[in-house]
């Protein structure tokens, strides 16, 4: 294989996008933490430098860094945001703390180059930071301004930077701007193809699965991506010592046990459904703090394994787990940046630390839609593949306050009821992800002229490709009423239907 593009993560939430962008353009991408760069050998490797955003503001004196001063670097070199600012600082740019932040959409003006090739003279970008550039680096030339004349993109010779982020969707040429760096500038060639995903699965097994005949535990949400997990391992491992085990939490969508069933028969392969409802409620009875929740239900998902194994003859254990990278960089830094820690999952942040079985993830560098494409491969059904994301620790997450029977059996009738009127109106399939939440909060309503006094209900339909930013769905409010009011005839208990039409950032995308 050619060279990869090396991409430095120093933090960002969005660095994965940046490789995920740019292994669909058809170029390899691999990304490392700073402490890689500790010597100019491990930088010719590669062929491309790309120094991501991050957290930090580089006005810190523990700001991270690399060790290779950037005018010793001899490949082209790209900066991201922080990798902006700690491009100008490295080459004596003034950089200030704002007196505020720059967040969110913005529009800059560009000038005639082929960074911007094919893209507007005036165009919407994302930006997230505190510090800005006030004085260039010298020999640098500016390439585009924010509307109040703050830099938003320089270069000098084969170094460029740019103060926003391309690789989120809100940057509507970032795709493009990406495309002239590697192609035009670099002058790359294509080397990765999306469709050798299955190939990278394989490997992944390969180099951590040890034993020739390992013994595996794959556990199955009923989601799309432990089932994919679960076909993957069907096609690389003999299935003799694997063990596909679904837990009943009590805490799934209304069919989603007979849905799961059906697609292992489909396919011959014996899934293993523990019910262990009423272990999960009785120790979810009255938490509400949603990271208490999340730990509590993976700590019982391994304790429930736990059980399970101990009644097999064999003593050694892999335990597979669907994990996505999405998962784990709002748990932690995945590649060793700095990240912020936004939530943990289940299968990340609430394992235990005295686990007894090894833990292998062959997705956790992969995003939804490449998960997707790897179940299609796997023959599973269109419609299945296709299915909104579904949260790990399951509607213990939607039910907001306390979880219990009933709580979540209100829940679940609201849920698809909203879910099968999307699908009636065709916008299930336009849209990423639906869901309802159940809040803790109840209100004064009428009806049939009787006083009630009943739980509130929010609806939430997002658009996005990654999950990692979301704008909300679009639905007229004749139609929202529709299912207002088909939700409140149909559930007791309920009295009131909110809409969230709130983006990710600064929202998530689930509310715990």
């Amino acid at each position: 294989m050619s060279k990869s593009v090396l991409i430095i993560d120093f933090g960002s939430q969005y660095t994965h996008l940046i490789g995920r962008k740019i292994r669909e353009l058809g170029v390899y991408a691999e990304i490392y933490p700073p402490k890689y760069l500790n010597n100019v050998t491990n930088i010719l490797n590669h062929s491309v430098l790309i120094l991501s955003g991050g957290p930090d503001s580089v006005l810190n004196k523990k700001a991270p860094k690399i060790d290779i001063p950037l005018d010793q670097i001899p490949i082209p070199i790209l900066g991201i945001c922080y990798g902006f600012q700690y491009i100008s600082k490295e080459f004596d740019g003034v950089i200030e703390k704002s007196n505020q932040r720059e967040y969110g959409k913005t529009i800059i003006k560009i000038s005639n180059c082929d960074l911007f090739k094919n893209t507007n003279s005036e165009q919407q970008v994302w930006m997230s930071h505190g510090d800005s550039l006030t004085k260039i680096p010298k020999g640098f030339k500016i390439l585009a301004k924010t509307k109040n004349k703050i830099p938003a993109a320089i270069y000098k010779k084969n170094i460029y930077a740019i103060q926003f982020h391309c690789e989120v969707t809100h940057s509507e040429f970032g795709n493009q701007i990406l495309k002239n760096f590697l192609f035009d500038i670099c002058n790359l060639k294509e080397n990765w193809k999306n469709n050798d995903l299955h190939q990278t699965i394989g490997r992944y097994l390969r180099i951590n699965v040890k034993e020739k005949k390992p013994n595996i535990v794959c556990a199955v949400s009923g989601g799309v991506d432990s089932t994919v997990l679960a076909f993957a391992i069907s096609k690389y491992m003999k299935l003799d010592n694997v063990h596909f085990i679904f837990v009943n939490n009590g805490l799934l969508r209304k069919y989603d046990i007979k849905n799961i069933k059906s697609v292992f028969k489909s396919f011959n392969l014996k899934l293993n459904i523990i019910n262990a409802e009423h272990i999960f409620l009785k120790k979810l009875k009255n938490v509400t703090d949603p990271e208490l929740k999340r730990k509590i239900i993976g700590g019982l998902f391994i304790e429930v394994f736990s059980k399970y194994i101990r009644k097999l003859s064999q003593k050694d254990f892999y335990l597979a787990q669907g994990t996505l990278y999405t998962d784990i960089i709002e748990s932690r830094s995945y590649h060793g940046g700095k990240s912020v820690t936004i939530k943990s999952h289940h299968n990340v942040g609430g394992l235990p630390k005295d686990l007894k079985f090894d833990v292998i993830e062959p997705f956790k560098e992969l995003f939804k839609d490449e998960v997707r494409r790897l179940g299609l491969f796997y023959k599973l059904d269109q419609r299945f593949v296709n299915r909104h994301p579904f949260p790990g620790p399951g509607l213990g997450i939607r039910c907001i306050g306390k979880v219990n029977r009933q709580r979540l059996d209100t829940l679940r009738e609201i849920d698809e009821i909203f879910i099968n009127f999307l699908i009636e109106k065709d916008l299930y399939n336009k849209s990423w992800q639906a869901f309802a939440v159940l809040l803790p909060v109840k209100s004064v309503g009428v009806m049939g002229d009787e006083r009630t006094y009943e739980e509130t209900c929010v609806l939430r339909c997002i658009n996005s490709v990654d999950g990692m930013t979301a704008d909300v769905t679009e639905i007229d409010i004749e139609t929202l009423s529709e299912v207002a009011t088909h939700i409140i005839n149909r559930v007791p208990r309920v009295n009131k239907v909110l809409y969230d039409i709130t983006s990710k950032p600064p929202s998530t995308i689930e509310w715990e």
